[in-house]
């Protein structure tokens, strides 16, 4: 059955599928849908499981080389000239992702637009073995890089250095880009969850978190490793100790019929215990697909069920800002019948560089 087909089983009104935008350009939801990766396109799903894609000169030929789709080539302008060809219809259109003008412009044109939230995310979220195959690959990439980042030396080369060799080194591995731009953040840089890599040179005896990622065939990768630069006092390996007891904790919990607060809390409670859920302000995790951060969620607010075909993170961290250090350790891992498969495979423990 087709993607267009499955959907068309959600909806009883014809759905106008535009967006989101993701990693390297294109609307991720157009792009489940059709396999067109463009930047200017829109499908219409029928509830009987046919499908319209509209789409510009600039794609229009790739549009039709695809199998199962009628396409129509449009203006640059892409959403008013749908409403023009819709004109007098009522179709369903995706509320997250069409902006209040666009929405104006089907309205104006004498459609009748009707919100709708959620339903091609809720396709995505459940992978089907060609998208499982592809994200396999992602992860072994990802092993091979962290592998070879474990061989590279870390004193006296800055963290923005190091975050170029590792984007450099997804390239040259195959992949067609990053998920997102590599963090490298070492000592005091390391205690923000999302930080922005420095030029100042990295000195022994800090951990350095390393959160990295790549695309293949469309699809991305996440995994964090933290590093000990030299000799690291006690206080920091009880940290990468405890942060990895909780991660461990975490995909145990991963399974099909949890709820995403339920897993969140089984990596929580350790790091509560420890005094510390303070320093652990994040949810535990996130589905991955075309886009990096995705349905299902895993953190204290998330009523998400997992099962089996979803792909999330496992990615506890404490971060310590009067300490100047972090931590954070992730895996990606598929939801199986029983549990789940670890996609990321490198080695967890704390591994020292020079």
């Amino acid at each position: 059955m087709t993607r267009a087909r499955r959907l068309a089983e959600l909806i009883e009104e014809p759905l106008l599928v535009a967006g989101p935008p993701y990693v390297l350009g294109g609307q991720a939801n157009v792009r489940y849908l059709t396999g067109l990766q463009s930047s200017n396109a829109a499908v219409l799903v029928e509830p009987d499981g046919s499908a319209t894609l509209y789409t510009d000169f600039r794609y229009a030929n790739r549009a039709r080389a695809l199998p199962g789709l009628e396409v129509v080539e449009t203006a640059r302008g892409l959403i008013p000239a749908i409403g023009e060809l819709l004109a007098g219809r009522l179709i369903l259109f995706e509320e997250q992702h069409l902006p209040h003008a666009l929405y104006r412009a089907l309205v104006d044109a004498g459609v009748e637009a009707v919100p709708s939230s959620g339903l091609v995310e809720r396709l995505r979220a459940v992978k089907d073995d060609d998208e499982i195959a592809t994200m396999r690959r992602g992860g072994v990439l990802s092993d091979e890089v962290f592998g070879a980042l474990a061989r590279e030396r870390f004193t006296g080369r800055s963290e923005r250095e190091l975050a170029w060799w590792i984007e450099r080194s997804f390239r040259e591995g195959g992949a067609e880009g990053v998920s997102f731009e590599a963090v490298v953040a070492a000592g005091p840089t390391a205690a923000s969850p999302h930080a922005v890599p420095g030029a100042a040179p990295i000195e022994p005896g800090v951990l350095v978190t390393i959160d990295a990622g790549c695309v293949v065939d469309g699809y991305c990768s996440d995994c964090t490793r933290t590093f000990a630069v030299g000799e690291v006092s006690d206080r920091l390996a009880e940290l990468h100790a405890l942060c990895l007891e909780a991660q461990l904790a975490g995909l145990v919990a991963v399974a099909p019929g949890v709820n995403g607060r339920g897993a969140d809390a089984a990596s929580r409670t350790l790091v509560e215990a420890a005094e510390l859920g303070w320093a652990y302000g994040h949810g535990m995790g996130h589905g991955v697909g075309l886009q990096i951060h995705e349905a299902p969620t895993l953190r204290p607010d998330s009523t998400d069920v997992l099962e089996p075909g979803n792909v999330v993170s496992v990615e506890p961290g404490i971060y310590l800002p009067d300490e100047g250090a972090g931590v954070r350790i992730e895996d990606l891992v598929l939801v199986t019948d029983d549990g789940c498969e670890r996609l990321t495979r490198f080695t967890k423990e704390l591994l020292t560089v020079e």
